[in-house]
């Protein structure tokens, strides 16, 4: 069987994929305020931001895991102490492919979009990326072949 497939461009955008608003954190909160903003949002990360709302960092599960695993107390360790500095970003329009690369290269499953005064927009996490993938194939743009 020859499957002939034709490449179809759709522009996609990183803000037609982010989840809005995303959840942020002070810096001086502590580990234990984060953990449990992670689990009443029900989300795999926190945006830290100052008190003008500019992006300063990211926590991740990643990031909870490693501060228990060093015995760090989560009612005095603060949000500023485990956070990721200075996060690769990506803007509204950048396209989605360039977003990809971006989490695979950086090994990452998060990454904040913010809009040009360094304020965070939104958050593309890889089961956003996956989730959009599945409602594309539920459309019928992404096809299964059956084999032989």
């Amino acid at each position: 069987m020859i499957l002939l497939l034709r490449r179809r461009r759709i522009p996609l955008r990183a803000r037609d994929v982010m989840t809005s608003p995303p959840v942020t954190i002070d810096p001086n909160a502590t580990i234990k305020d984060v953990a449990r903003k992670m689990r009443e949002e029900r989300v795999g990360s926190v945006l830290v931001v100052d008190e003008e709302g500019r992006l300063r960092g990211i926590i991740t599960e990643h990031d909870l895991v490693f501060a228990c695993s060093e015995g760090w107390d989560p009612n005095t360790k603060q949000a500023w102490e485990i956070m990721t500095e200075d996060p690769i970003t990506v803007k509204p329009d950048e396209d989605i492919v360039v977003v990809i690369k971006k989490m695979r290269d950086a090994n990452i499953r998060h990454i904040p979009v913010v809009g040009e005064d360094g304020k965070p927009l939104g958050m593309i996490s890889a089961r956003d990326i996956l989730d959009f993938v599945m409602t594309l194939a539920g459309l019928g743009i992404i096809h299964e072949f059956a084999r032989d």
